[in-house]
């Protein structure tokens, strides 16, 4: 195993706002630990950053870099080179402001499916998917990753490839590292991983775009996502997930894989109800994600799955409101490998919903190829 600096170390804690993450599954304990961890640092790193020297353009000269540099040294850059790249790192106010926002109202899981289960996403889902459907059927053949989950990722998180990205990955990382003290050391954590990820793959560290929280490519890998799951599907000696689709479909298809999806597996069932459920037993925020209670033990409080399930499975309970009503679902394995992907019932949610949605519509274009190329026969 790698060895990795402090910086990396804390990575578990932190969750990027968009893309995905390299993230460590990890038990309600090891996750709070993490995270008091993390705080400590960042109160540390607060003081340290109000000394900064805000406004010279680039990090260079401000006293946290010192440090990260002197980190970096020991993983074998040399202060030189360090010094070099941070004074091509160039502060954007633009993502400072994007990243500090307040939150919009807390949309209902209604609200939420009506942005990404929508006509023109799942159009532009069937095109791509027939555009790359031999890399497709490789990819489930070789990860066991349904097609149609890793064309809904992609889709979520880029519409196909459309909307990557337009800021300097290293501008991003070294930004929100440097003037963002609530979440300081996990940038500066994807920084270490991105200076690792540009010398292992000899690119320009300023070439590489992303999105404002330096999520990459086709499926917005953050670096450390990068280096531990993306693939060189074609077999052309390079990991390319922003232009090569080959390789931005394999990569998708290998994170689910190495996060335990399971093949043939249902995501979510339907359930009823022999009692009132109490409160406490649906899913609440990150730590709620992680399935605690099987299948058994549901079915002995009286949730009873429309599914036939294995009784030692584990699931998650969901209240989920559209419109006026509430939907009431267990959530699966495969379901929870989906929130590793963004940590976000909703999210995963999403992408289930509009994987079934393509999948109908390709299958129905398919058919209707296969009548037209009949009768013309």
């Amino acid at each position: 195993m790698k060895q990795r600096s402090v910086f990396t170390a804390v990575l578990t804690a932190g969750l990027m706002l968009t893309g995905c993450t390299a993230i460590a599954e990890k038990q309600p304990e090891e996750q709070k630990a993490a995270e008091t961890t993390v705080e400590k640092k960042a109160e540390k790193n607060k003081a340290v950053a109000s000394k900064a020297v805000i406004g010279t353009g680039s990090y260079v000269d401000y006293p946290r870099a010192q440090l990260f540099i002197d980190e970096m040294k020991k993983a074998g850059f040399s202060e030189s080179y360090l010094r070099e790249t941070l004074a091509k790192a160039k502060r954007q106010q633009s993502i400072l402001k994007a990243i500090s926002r307040p939150a919009e109202k807390s949309l209902t899981w209604g609200e939420y499916r009506k942005i990404f289960i929508e006509s023109k996403r799942i159009s532009q889902g069937v095109k791509f998917w027939q555009e790359n459907h031999e890399t497709l059927a490789l990819a489930e053949k070789t990860y066991g990753v349904p097609a149609e989950i890793i064309v809904s990722i992609i889709g979520v998180e880029t519409r196909y490839g459309r909307i990557t990205g337009s800021y300097r990955v290293l501008d991003a990382l070294a930004t929100l590292g440097f003037d963002y003290p609530r979440r300081s050391e996990f940038f500066l954590g994807q920084l270490e991983e991105y200076l690792h990820l540009v010398k292992e793959e000899n690119v320009d560290i300023t070439s590489l775009k992303g999105s404002y929280a330096g999520a990459m490519g086709y499926g917005q890998f953050i670096p450390s996502s990068y280096r531990n799951f993306a693939v060189d599907f074609d077999n052309d000696g390079k990991r390319d997930i922003w232009k090569n689709k080959k390789d931005a479909i394999g990569s998708v298809a290998n994170y689910f894989a190495e996060h335990k999806w399971k093949p043939g597996e249902p995501v979510i069932s339907a359930v009823s109800f022999a009692q009132t459920a109490d409160e406490s037993w649906f899913s609440k925020g990150r730590k709620g994600l992680i399935p605690s209670q099987t299948i058994a033990d549901w079915q002995q409080r009286g949730v009873n799955p429309q599914l036939d399930l294995s009784p030692e499975g584990k699931a998650i309970l969901m209240r989920l409101k559209m419109g006026k009503d509430d939907q009431y679902w267990l959530g699966l394995h495969n379901f929870y490998v989906i929130t590793r992907y963004n940590h976000s019932k909703l999210y995963a949610m999403a992408v289930y919903r509009l994987s079934e949605q393509i999948k109908m519509a390709y299958e129905k274009r398919k058919m209707q190829v296969a009548k037209t190329s009949t009768k013309k026969s």
